[in-house]
Parts: structure tokens; C-alpha cells; sequence
């Protein structure tokens, strides 16, 4: 296969993430951190693009990198519009949704704008692969139960689909041929159906469904909920801040870090293990329901994110639901790796870049 150099951006909230790779072989990495004082000059996340861009380029020249090296600058998707998995060349138009920010402020907004910018200066293409906003959902699972609230899909998609494709290359198939069950457990947790290449139902992994996590409440009792929003005992803010937040093991445990659940319980905390054993169990109730959402046809259930690190959560949920399918392990996020294979499909011909 021929070689192909890509360079890879990935904006967060504090640090900014850049690699090099030649083909799937990373050549240089480093994490650019962004202070609270630096950040603190910008109004906004938008704001942020000319320092960042600077920043990047300074460390780029340092590591000796050269744009004539390079086919192509791949950046972390943004909250865009809705659009189904894929690879998709950087636009105008997706350009200006980036900057809109429609659909909410997150640093991965940043990270096709500065690909394009980067890009462009140098004559070659520039990328997104696999956005947060990837939606697949079949028609009746949008049905929420209340119309003017239908449900949405906003996952971890990036890790999702590369962790699909590597259990389909691991059991010799096609992740288009075959039927998955993703969770990915992180900050946020998102547990979704993969049917043929597509993932057909999966839970808002931001906006209260699903898992509880670290973090955030996941799906409540609503009448209760409605009733604490209307009580007058706190304000909006106070009560987006219980589902996003702290929520979850922080709400229970008043910590989000899950090593430190795990020491409590090696130590003897019975509270810190019972909740801690919720999440899993929640975990592998929703796995349960993308069984029945793939009529039974599974062919494996994959457990990925950062907290599938832990071996108590892991073999909690196995103990569940590994009746349904065979369970496969792949700790971690790898969205670097992730990003560089989705420019590589399209550099290599395995794939046709989308358009947004």
C-alpha cells in the first residue's frame, strides 16, 4: 500500500492534541495545553481560532514538519447538523455551521476550522471523520413519547465506529455485514445498535438518556424531575448542572473519578460499591435493549471508552450480558489513531469522502 502522511487535530476544551501519521503509524505526537488564563482572554470557543492556529503552527515549525510532506490535515468533527458516519472533506458550508455553532459551543467546533485553514495555506485536503452529530437512527426509534421532545442522537461516534470496525477486522468481517452492540464508557456514556455499518438507536449521551455516568444523571424518574424544576428550590442552571455535571458517581459519591470509586470499594466502602455496580448495571441494561432493538442477531458486544480500564465495571456488565453475544475489551478512546484511519479510507480509495 502506498504511504500516505496526514497530520491530525484534535481541539479540547483545555489542550489541544496533534499527530502525524504515516498511514496508521504515528510518527509525532504532542499536546498543546492551554492555560485557564490564556483561554480566559476569548469570549468564546470560536474566538480561540487565530491563538490556537498560531500555537499549532509554532509547534509544527519546532518539530520539523513540512507541508510538502503531507496529504492531508484531518480535524475532530464539531456539533454540526445531522449526518450519517463517514469521512467528510471540509466545505464551505460545514465552515459556517462550525462557526454558527447552532447546535452548541464545544471546542471540537474548532478542529475542522483550523484543518481547513492549515490546509489550505498548504494545497492539500482537509477532513472530518466521524462527528458527535453522526445520526443513523431508524425512523421509529426517533419516537420519544412526547412529540415536540423526539429523541436524538448525539454520541461518542468517533470511538464507536473505529472500535466497531476493529472487533469486525478481529473476527475476520465486514463491519458492514455484521451486527454490533458499542458501549463506550467515559465522562459520558453512550451504548449503541450497530446494524450493517449503520447505528440504528442509541442513546443522547449528553442530554439525560440512557446510563448514569461519572458525571452526568442519565435517564430519571421525569415526574419527580419536573416536580424539584418547579419547586423553587433551584434554578435552571442549578438543575442542567445535576444532569451534566454533577451528576452520577459525583452526585453519590461527590468524586467523577472512577479509580477512586475503585479504591473506596477496595477498602471496604459498601455505599462507593453498590453505586458503582449501578452504573454497570444501567450499562448492561441498555445493552440488553440494543439486543432487542437487533432482533437477537448479534454477533458481538464491544465495551470501549476510558473507563472500560476498570476490571470490577467490565466484569459486572459482562456477568449480564454476555448470554447475548461474545463480549470484546478495547480500553481507551484512540481518537488520534481514529482520525488518521478515517483520512487514511479516503486517501487510499476505501472509501469516498462525504459531503456535507
Amino acid at each position: 500500500m502506498k504511504s500516505f502522511m496526514t497530520l491530525i487535530i484534535n481541539p479540547g476544551s483545555t489542550s489541544t492534541k496533534l499527530a502525524v501519521y504515516r498511514n496508521l503509524e504515528p510518527l509525532y505526537s504532542e499536546t498543546l495545553r492551554h492555560s485557564s488564563d490564556e483561554l480566559a482572554a476569548f469570549a468564546g470557543i470560536i474566538e480561540q481560532f487565530n491563538y490556537r492556529r498560531k500555537i499549532i503552527m509554532d509547534a509544527l515549525m519546532k518539530s520539523g514538519i513540512r507541508a510538502a510532506e503531507l496529504d492531508a490535515v484531518v480535524g475532530r468533527g464539531g456539533i454540526l447538523r445531522p449526518m450519517p458516519g463517514g469521512t467528510y472533506l471540509v466545505n464551505e458550508e460545514m465552515l459556517r455551521d462550525l462557526r454558527a455553532q447552532a447546535r452548541g459551543a464545544h471546542a471540537s467546533n474548532l478542529g475542522g476550522l483550523i484543518a481547513q485553514a492549515i490546509a489550505s495555506e498548504w494545497g492539500i485536503p482537509a477532513y472530518i471523520v466521524d462527528p458527535v452529530c453522526i445520526d443513523e437512527m431508524e425512523p421509529v426509534s426517533r419516537i420519544s413519547g412526547m412529540p415536540d421532545n423526539p429523541r436524538e442522537s448525539l454520541f461518542h461516534a468517533l470511538n464507536h465506529k473505529a472500535v466497531a470496525r476493529r472487533a469486525a477486522a478481529e473476527m475476520g468481517k465486514d463491519y458492514n455485514e455484521i451486527n454490533l452492540i458499542v458501549a463506550h464508557l467515559g465522562g459520558g456514556i453512550s451504548v449503541g445498535a450497530h446494524s450493517r455499518g449503520r447505528v440504528i438507536d442509541v442513546n443522547n449521551a449528553l442530554a439525560g438518556e440512557g446510563p448514569f455516568t461519572p458525571e452526568r444523571s442519565g435517564g430519571l424518574p421525569v415526574g419527580r424531575f419536573v416536580e424539584m424544576c418547579y419547586s423553587g428550590l433551584y434554578t435552571k442552571e442549578e438543575m442542567m448542572k445535576k444532569l451534566v455535571g454533577k451528576g452520577g458517581l459525583a452526585a453519590y459519591l461527590e468524586t467523577s473519578d472512577a479509580l477512586a470509586v475503585e479504591k473506596r470499594i477496595a477498602e471496604g466502602d459498601s455505599w462507593a460499591r453498590l453505586v458503582y455496580e449501578a452504573m454497570g448495571y444501567q450499562v448492561a441494561k441498555e445493552i440488553g435493549a440494543c439486543g432487542a432493538v437487533l432482533k437477537g442477531e448479534v454477533d458481538a458486544i464491544v465495551i470501549t471508552g476510558g473507563i472500560a480500564h476498570s476490571k470490577l465495571l467490565v466484569q459486572w456488565i459482562k456477568e449480564r450480558v454476555s448470554f447475548i453475544a461474545p463480549v470484546k475489551v478495547f480500553p481507551g478512546e484512540n481518537e488520534m489513531e481514529a482520525l488518521a484511519a478515517g483520512g487514511l479510507r479516503v486517501l487510499t480509495g476505501d472509501e469516498q469522502a462525504s459531503i456535507y
